[in-house]
């Protein structure tokens, strides 16, 4: 079974948290074929911010945060066993490297961001697509998707499960900006709708071994799935 997660940037805000993160995809490798894409976190929306007031676009922005991205992935493959080396900078490369791996297989691939315009949770969803994953994990620091934002709004309903197709009508609603807060950008759900590729959102904070339950089918999150 192929399973990308998309690693949020809170788990990058302490060593301990991200060993821990570690430790369950070491786990996780004996029994799946596993790509982790890492967001930006605290420290790239700060560095996209500073760039802001500095006066520059918002695709030059964008590329401030992948750089921040591409460090979180070097930190992760730092505290991993089973990863390879570097992290990927292209989809590609990834199936290589997946097709060629004669040491066994079982090695991490783990990447950052790609290009400007949209989330590393596209990333994973256009990597996903690309390696005819079974399963997209999104773990982030809200326990699912909202009709709106949840740190904003205290009425914001959770949903459960949605349609892919439902998941493209309540992202569309977001503004997508370098550094965004938001729990799927629309280009990520455009993806998910069109690869059909089972996705599920949790919360990743309090116990990291819930991203072993979702992927065994046990969540508190929502769930995409025509």
């Amino acid at each position: 079974m192929k399973v990308v997660i998309s690693l949020g940037g809170i788990f990058f805000a302490d060593a301990e948290k991200l060993k821990n993160a570690a430790v369950v995809f070491d786990e996780l490798a004996h029994s799946y074929d596993l790509c982790v894409v890492t967001g930006g976190g605290v420290k790239a929306r700060e560095y996209i911010e500073l760039a802001r007031e500095l006066g520059a676009n918002e695709a030059l922005c964008d590329y401030m945060g992948i750089a921040l991205t591409r460090i979180n992935a070097k930190l992760l493959i730092a505290a991993l066993e089973r990863a390879y080396p570097e992290p990927f900078l292209d989809y590609k490369d990834v199936a290589v490297a997946k097709a060629s791996d004669r040491e066994g297989g079982g090695r991490i691939a783990v990447m950052g961001g790609v290009s400007p315009g949209y989330t590393t949770d596209a990333v994973a969803a256009i990597l996903a697509e690309y390696l005819n994953a079974d399963l997209i994990l999104i773990v982030t620091s809200v326990d699912g998707v909202y009709d709106a934002d949840p740190h904003k709004d205290a009425s914001a309903k959770k949903y459960n499960k949605l349609s892919p197709k439902e998941l493209v009508a309540v992202t569309m609603k977001e503004e997508l900006k370098a550094g965004s807060r938001i729990v799927i950008d629309p280009v990520a759900a455009k993806i998910i709708e069109r690869s059909g590729i089972k996705t599920i959102v949790i919360d990743g904070r309090s116990d990291p071994r819930a991203i072993i339950d979702a992927i065994h089918g046990t969540h508190h999150g929502t769930e995409i799935a025509k």
